[in-house]
């Protein structure tokens, strides 16, 4: 094939995760440890023979599409929040979801291959995956290749400290507690996403609002920030489809 043939990518399957919104999704994968989501394997690519083997490996490469970043031009450079969201950098120097082909790459933690339906699905945590992600691929995550201690790391040579401290109002413990049957573990999803600072990283302190709203799994998560602290004083149940 020549360089300059034309190709097109088939999703294999699609993400239904617990962000149901870009705002709050983590800037890197394994951020969030229990944010979970489900890997829905679309025909013909939900056969078990596909997955025979999977089970034995801990983590997953999942290539995806970044479906709600599409634009028509291409820049050579972007902000990487990282950065303060000030700085300009080379688009191939960062993972930024503005790309000349808006492909996007997550290792994610594989918690578990199951039936739904007759159908597998792969069961995730870790994601930093908006739901209804398209997947194009998925991959198992090799140790000994894919993990380089002696690799440099640029701009961002570890992961970004917790930003901010989070506290809950008894409203807000009360309804993480009556959530906990369906979503277990969802005050501590709240805490890792909040303490990491969602908010767009060129807003910085500069940033006039103090009362937010964030969607994970069907809830409306309010908060407000004063002085560095978090304070979640809610989360309203959202009408599902």
């Amino acid at each position: 094939m020549q360089p300059d043939t034309p190709f097109s990518c088939q999703p294999i399957g699609r993400i239904h995760s617990c962000f149901r919104e870009k705002f709050g999704i983590p800037r890197q994968p394994g951020l969030a440890p229990d944010a979970q989501a489900l890997l829905e394997l679309l025909p013909p690519y939900d056969r078990a023979e596909a997955l025979s083997g999977l089970e034995g490996f801990s983590h997953v490469w999942v290539i995806f599409v970044f479906h709600q970043a599409l634009r028509g031009q291409w820049r050579p450079t972007v902000r990487p929040p990282r950065l303060g969201g000030s700085r300009r950098m080379g688009v191939f120097a960062t993972r930024a979801p503005f790309r000349p082909n808006p492909i996007g790459l997550s290792v994610c933690a594989l918690e578990g291959v199951e039936q739904r339906a007759g159908r597998p699905w792969l069961r995730l945590g870790g994601v930093d995956l908006l739901d209804g992600t398209p997947v194009l691929d998925v991959k198992p995550y090799l140790p000994y290749t894919d993990a380089l201690p002696e690799a440099r790391s640029g701009y961002a040579p570890a992961a970004p400290a917790a930003a901010l401290s989070v506290v809950f109002s008894a409203r807000a413990e009360a309804a993480c507690a009556r959530a906990e049957g369906q979503h277990p573990g969802l005050r501590r999803l709240v805490t890792q996403v909040l303490a990491a600072d969602p908010r767009p990283a060129w807003q910085g302190e500069k940033a006039s609002r103090r009362h937010f709203g964030m969607r994970l799994w069907d809830y409306d998560v309010q908060w407000t920030l004063e002085d560095g602290v978090v304070r979640v004083t809610d989360l309203l149940t959202l009408a599902t489809d």
